[in-house]
């Protein structure tokens, strides 16, 4: 009997989490099998597919560094990188399911998604503002009677609703599937306002064909910690990911990593702020 509690707590363990998932990523990959890598179709500069159709992206490239370091670790003469596209609404899953080892996109941790996937040490600091056509917008008592969009599937959107239903302010939320088609919506008239990750939409509308017509706001309306989802209780596949990005971190690296996807523009304080705390001394 002494030993029932623990027999308990391990079939809860193998009960969330299918057996693909629970299949120790390096223990995979040394046998000859492919490291996946998952990233987003529509979220520049952190993770898209380029014109090439090649993944690409700023995030993509810190899991490269890691896919190289997962190479290192294990010894091998050569690895296979296989690269699955996911979507906002099915990323989390695809980690949990075993579709995928790494995610390789701007995710948010939070408390609730660690239920589905670990997070490695973090990635970037961004937050959500609003696009307008026009004037921009101040503060969220501007979206009053607007209908607003949002990307479906997202902590930006669970933010969206509960601060303005807090706030008591009404307006007609609209989620769409991709950032891309939220702001044509905006610039074609059917929004009055979109709602979203700073750093995407300030690239999307600096790199798209209705830029000239769309404001972004100079506010945070949230701030947002995004990092590497992984496949929960895999600890050694972890620090071989967390080595790597510290590594990266205590060095001009990760600055030459992060102007192939932000050109000129340097990192604020608050990243600079990042990349030394999480420089994590071997």
């Amino acid at each position: 009997m002494r030993g029932l509690p623990t027999a308990l707590a391990a079939l809860a363990i193998l009960a969330a989490c299918p057996a693909p998932a629970c299949a120790q990523t390096l223990d995979r990959v040394a046998g000859g099998e492919a490291f996946r890598i998952g990233y987003r179709q529509f979220a520049p500069p952190y993770s898209y597919a380029a014109a090439n159709g090649q993944p690409s992206g700023y995030i993509v490239d810190l899991c490269r560094e890691v896919a190289d370091g997962v190479k290192r670790t294990l010894k091998l003469p050569a690895m296979k990188v296989d690269y699955v596209k996911v979507t906002a609404e099915d990323r989390f899953e695809a980690v949990r399911d075993g579709r995928i080892d790494i995610l390789c996109e701007p995710s948010s941790m939070t408390m609730s998604r660690r239920a589905l996937v670990d997070f490695s040490l973090p990635t970037f600091l961004d937050g959500a503002g609003v696009v307008t056509r026009g004037t921009p917008v101040k503060g969220l008592e501007d979206l009053k009677g607007k209908k607003v969009g949002v990307l479906r599937g997202t902590t930006t959107e669970e933010t969206l609703r509960s601060t303005l239903g807090q706030m008591r302010i009404a307006a007609d939320i609209v989620t769409v599937t991709d950032h891309p088609d939220g702001l044509k919506q905006l610039a074609d008239g059917k929004l009055d306002a979109y709602f979203g990750d700073r750093g995407i939409l300030n690239y999307l509308i600096a790199n798209g064909p209705a830029g000239n017509r769309l404001s972004l706001s100079d506010q945070y309306f949230t701030f947002e910690t995004y990092a590497l989802a992984l496949p929960r209780g895999d600890q050694a596949f972890r620090l071989v990911v967390d080595a790597t990005l510290a590594d990266l971190y205590r060095t001009e690296r990760i600055r030459d990593i992060y102007a192939r996807s932000f050109g000129k523009f340097p990192p604020d304080q608050f990243l600079n702020a990042l990349f030394v705390i999480n420089g994590v001394p071997k």
